[in-house]
């Protein structure tokens, strides 16, 4: 149940606030405490929003118990939407950020050095309610904070915690930007179906199926994801071919760590 003191205003109410939002809705979360901000959210949302009866666009200056400021627009608007809602800062409230690539002191520059921030990275998944999100957060985040935040944030899913923030460019290339490589994955699985010889349409069902199913068996089993896939490796079979070309010194491992390399020295430009 999240029970909400003061007002939870949702600073962006795109696809992945909506999600949030959907979720905090779920949770049992009272529609009067919180008041979302976008100047044109998804038709969904909107609909979401009118039937939940979640004010959309209040003045600002009427809001004066802020708990929570979740910061849900995209990096290159931040300059510009921040600055209106600095006045909130006279409730200290959590200012909680889904926003990749900005860092916990671009929030401490508008709201204060003293301004309890927690910066998060969550991905795409949270639109289903299976992502997960990192979280680092600095100083002035007190441990109810630090709960109200988790609560939150698992409305769409996971939540882990990283101790330095330098991490989260880390997280931002295996999680952040990890569905990305699943989804090519997926292409690249049904490109080499047809090669082979099946159907477009076919190779990409099986394709899709394939990596869904085994996503979805590796997370409610909890098994290890080496020990299934050993468990469909039979020896000199066909899993075993295929394995020794994608497990072979040129194969995914260094393909993957040079691709995660680049996507974590990527994170950190932008971050500066």
């Amino acid at each position: 149940m999240l029970n909400l003191t003061g007002t939870l205003v949702l600073v962006g109410a795109g696809k992945m606030g909506g999600a949030m939002l959907e979720g905090w809705l779920k949770s049992g979360a009272n529609p009067a405490k919180i008041v979302a901000f976008d100047p044109a959210p998804p038709a969904e949302v909107k609909a979401m929003l009118e039937m939940n009866s979640v004010r959309l666009n209040s003045k600002i200056s009427d809001i004066t118990d802020a708990e929570v400021i979740i910061v849900a627009v995209k990096p290159q608007m931040m300059e510009e939407v921040l600055p209106s809602f600095v006045s909130l800062k006279s409730s200290r409230p959590l200012i909680l950020s889904i926003a990749a690539g900005k860092t916990i002191a671009t929030f401490e520059r508008h709201f204060g050095s003293d301004a309890a921030v927690i910066r998060t990275i969550p991905n795409t998944p949270a639109a289903v309610g299976r992502g997960i999100t990192a979280m680092a957060s600095n100083p002035n985040v007190s441990a109810a904070q630090l709960d109200l935040a988790r609560l939150l944030l698992s409305s769409v899913g996971e939540v882990v915690t990283v101790d330095n923030e330098a991490l989260i460019d880390a997280v931002t290339a295996v999680s952040g930007s990890g569905p990305a490589y699943v989804f090519y994955l997926t292409e690249c699985l049904a490109a080499a179906g047809e090669k082979v010889g099946l159907p477009p349409d076919l190779a990409m069902q099986l394709a899709r199926a394939t990596v869904a199913g085994s996503g979805e068996l590796m997370r409610q089993s909890g098994i290890a994801a080496a020990t299934l896939r050993q468990n469909v490796t039979s020896p000199k079979g066909t899993t075993y071919a295929a394995l020794q070309v994608l497990m072979a010194e040129d194969g995914m491992q260094p393909l993957f760590d040079r691709a995660i390399d680049a996507a974590t020295q990527r994170s950190r430009e932008l971050a500066s």
